[in-house]
C-alpha cells in the first residue's frame, strides 16, 4: 500500500473523517428520507428488482423479477401465491426494509415474482388477558412495540435495531442479547403462526396453514428462510410492561475471555463492545427493574439516527483515501474519534427523552429495547439519511455474524486476543466501526435456531465500491472469520455473512433433517427455493463462487493465488494464528515482474 508523507497528508483525512462526527454530535436532524423500498419496478409491477437496504448483495449481482406483487389482506397473498404455483414461477418475499446480506429475498430466476409484505403492517388482535398479540408479518418491530406498549405488555427481548419486520426477524432468526428465560431470540416468543404454501391444483394452488403453540412444523417456520411459503400472521406471547436500568462500563479487555462466559448470567440484557486496538471492552450491564423505578429514559442510538448527507459523503470519501493511500498511523487516529464520540453523548441514551444526566439511564422497554429514527422523518429531498443508505455513495460495509458456543468461547477470545496482538494497529479498521459487538443467544428448539448456548459476535468492516478492490489487512479480519466457523464451528447468522461462510454451515445444525422434510411438504415444487437458498441448505451447489479475486471479494476461501489479487501484490497464504485458515495476504515484491509472468 503507498505510504502518505508528511503531517499534511494525514491531517486532512483526519479532518474529513472527524466532520462527520462533529455533525452528528452536534445536530439531531428532524429529516432523514426514509430508506427507499427494496423492491423496483420499470413498468408499474412488472420488470423489477430487489436488493437489500445497502443497494448490494454479496456477489454484487442484480436480482431481477419478472413481476413484484403488494398484497394486502391475507385474501391477496393467498391470490399471489396461487398465480405463482399455478405458473410454476420462482417466488421470493421481500420485507419493506430488507437489512439481509445475503440474497434471500432473491428469486434466482429473471421471470420469478417478488411478493412485498410492505402493505401486510396491521394488529389483527389483542388479548391483554392472556398476553397475546397477533399482527401481520409486514409490521415494523417500531410499531409492534408501540402496539404492546398501548396494551401495557412488552416483548422481552428483540434485535437493536427497529427497522425489521416480523417475517423478516423470523426468517433470519434475529436476537438482541440474553441467555435469561427463553433467551433473545424474537422466533422464541412466537406461539402462533399463519403461513400460506403452495398446494395442489385441487385445492386452489394454495393453501393457509394455521400452526399453534404444539404443532411441531412451529420450530421449522419459525426460523424459516423464507422458503416455506409466505407467513400471513404471528402471535407472540408477550409480558407485562417493565422497565430496564441501564449503564455502560468501559474496561481494559485483559480478563475478557474469563469474564464473558459470566457476563451473560449477571446482566439479563447485558452485551459487550470489545475495541481490539485500544484494548476495551465496554461493558452493558443491563437489567430488569420495577415499573415504580423512576425515569423516563429513551434509546435513540446515534448509529441509527438521520445524518447529515454532506458529512456521510465526506466521511466516505475520507475513509477510501485512508484505505487507498494512509499508513496505519493515520488509520488509527482516525479509528479513535467515532468511540470517543459515542461514548461522549452515552450512545444516543437519555434519561429523559431529550438529555443524558448520568448513568444509569431507567426507561420503559419499549423505549429501551430498539431504535432506528433515520427511518421516522419526514423525506427532506436527501438531505439527511441512514448511514447506509444506498441513494448515496456514503459508507459501504461487509457484515459477518457468527455463534460460537459458550464453551469455547474463552478459548476463541484467546485466540483472537492473540491475533491481534501480532500486529495490534491492523484492527484499527474494527475500531472504526465501534469494535466487535457480542451478544447472548440461548439455544432454541426452532430446527434452524441456535444448537447451544451462544455468544454472537458482529464485525463491520470497509467495503470497497470496486469489484475486487483489496481491503487493507484483509487477511486478519479473514482469518478470525475462518478461525470462529472452522475452528471453533461457529453458526453464521443468516441474516449476515459473504457467501465463504455458509459453506457447511447446515451440518452444524442437528435437525437440518426435519427442516428439510418440512420444506418438501410445504412446497414439493420448491417454488420458494431458490439457487441461493438451496446451495445454503446443502441441497444442491455450494455458496462459494471460485474463480479470479473470488476471496477478495469473500465469495470464497482461498486455495490459490489467483484467487486473491497477484497483481496487486496480494497472495494465498496460511493464517497467522490459525495456520490452517487461508487469506490473500500482502507481500511487497517486484509485482511488475510478475505480471509479466501472468
Amino acid at each position: 500500500m503507498a505510504a502518505m508523507r508528511g503531517p499534511r497528508a494525514i491531517r486532512g483525512p483526519l479532518f474529513f473523517v472527524l466532520l462527520p462526527v462533529l455533525l452528528l454530535t452536534t445536530q439531531q436532524l428532524a429529516g432523514g428520507s426514509p430508506p427507499p423500498d427494496p423492491v423496483s419496478c420499470a413498468r408499474g409491477t412488472s420488470d423489477c428488482t430487489v436488493t437489500n437496504t445497502y443497494g448490494s448483495f454479496p456477489d454484487r449481482t442484480i436480482c431481477r423479477a419478472a413481476n413484484a406483487t403488494f398484497p394486502s389482506t391475507e385474501q391477496e397473498l393467498v391470490a399471489a401465491v396461487a398465480a405463482a404455483a399455478a405458473a410454476r414461477r420462482k417466488v421470493k418475499v421481500a420485507t419493506s426494509h430488507s437489512h439481509s446480506f445475503p440474497k434471500l429475498a432473491c428469486p434466482g430466476a429473471s421471470d420469478g415474482t417478488i411478493i412485498s409484505t410492505e402493505r401486510l403492517n396491521r394488529t389483527v388482535a389483542v388479548d391483554r388477558a392472556r398476553r397475546l398479540l397477533t399482527v401481520e408479518s409486514g409490521m415494523l418491530l417500531r410499531d409492534l412495540v408501540k402496539v404492546a406498549a398501548d396494551a401495557g405488555l412488552a416483548l422481552p427481548h428483540s434485535p437493536y435495531w427497529y427497522g425489521l419486520t416480523v417475517g423478516g426477524m423470523l426468517a433470519t432468526g434475529a436476537h438482541g442479547s440474553s441467555l435469561w428465560g427463553k433467551g433473545s431470540a424474537v422466533h422464541e416468543y412466537v406461539v402462533g403462526i399463519r403461513i400460506v404454501t403452495p398446494a395442489p391444483a385441487s385445492q386452489g394452488f394454495a393453501v393457509v396453514r394455521e400452526l399453534g403453540a404444539s404443532d411441531p412444523d412451529l420450530d421449522a417456520v419459525k426460523v424459516s428462510l423464507g422458503v416455506l411459503g409466505v407467513i400471513s400472521q404471528v402471535t407472540l406471547e408477550l409480558q407485562p410492561q417493565f422497565k430496564r436500568s441501564v449503564t455502560f462500563v468501559t474496561r481494559d479487555d485483559k480478563d475478557m475471555a474469563a469474564t464473558l462466559p459470566a457476563w451473560g448470567s449477571l446482566h439479563e440484557f447485558g452485551d459487550v463492545a470489545w475495541l481490539p486496538r485500544q484494548g476495551k471492552a465496554i461493558y452493558r450491564e443491563d437489567n430488569r427493574v420495577d415499573v415504580s423505578t423512576p425515569g423516563n429514559g429513551l434509546n435513540n442510538y446515534l448509529g441509527f439516527r438521520a445524518q447529515p448527507t454532506l458529512g456521510l459523503l465526506t466521511a466516505r470519501a475520507a475513509e477510501e483515501r485512508l484505505e487507498e493511500n494512509g499508513t496505519d498511523i493515520a488509520r488509527c487516529l482516525a479509528a479513535r474519534l467515532p468511540a470517543a464520540a459515542f461514548e461522549l453523548q452515552a450512545y444516543g441514551f437519555t434519561n429523559d427523552g431529550v438529555f443524558f444526566t448520568g448513568y444509569p439511564v431507567v426507561g420503559f422497554q419499549h423505549r429501551i429495547q430498539a431504535s432506528g429514527t433515520c427511518i421516522d422523518g419526514r423525506d427532506d429531498a436527501l438531505l439527511s439519511a441512514c448511514t447506509w443508505d444506498s441513494r448515496i455513495r456514503g459508507p459501504f460495509f461487509y457484515q459477518a455474524g457468527f455463534s460460537v458456543a459458550m464453551a469455547k468461547v474463552p478459548a476463541f477470545v484467546a485466540d483472537m486476543q492473540r491475533l491481534r496482538d501480532l500486529n495490534p494497529r491492523a484492527f484499527c479498521g474494527l475500531d472504526a466501526k465501534l469494535g466487535v459487538l457480542m451478544r447472548y443467544v440461548k439455544a432454541s428448539s426452532a430446527y434452524l435456531g441456535k444448537a447451544e448456548d451462544s455468544l454472537d459476535f458482529d464485525v463491520t468492516y470497509y467495503r470497497s465500491y470496486a469489484d475486487g478492490a483489496p481491503r487493507a489487512h484483509a487477511d486478519v479480519y479473514d482469518e478470525l472469520e475462518q478461525m470462529a466457523l472452522l475452528k471453533y464451528g461457529a453458526m453464521p447468522h443468516w441474516g449476515k455473512n459473504r457467501n465463504f461462510a455458509f459453506d457447511g454451515a447446515i451440518a452444524k445444525y442437528p435437525k437440518a433433517a426435519e427442516f428439510l422434510k418440512v420444506r418438501d411438504r410445504y412446497d414439493p415444487s420448491g417454488i420458494f427455493s431458490s439457487e441461493w437458498s438451496d446451495q445454503v441448505l446443502g441441497i444442491k451447489g455450494s455458496p462459494n463462487v471460485v474463480g479470479a479475486g473470488c476471496a477478495i471479494e469473500g465469495l470464497c476461501v482461498c486455495s490459490d493465488d489467483s484467487h486473491c489479487a497477484p497483481e496487486q501484490g496480494y497472495f494465498c497464504r496460511p493464517g497467522k494464528v490459525y495456520t490452517e485458515a487461508r487469506v490473500c495476504m500482502f507481500e511487497q515484491r517486484d509485482t511488475t515482474r510478475l505480471v509479466d509472468q501472468l
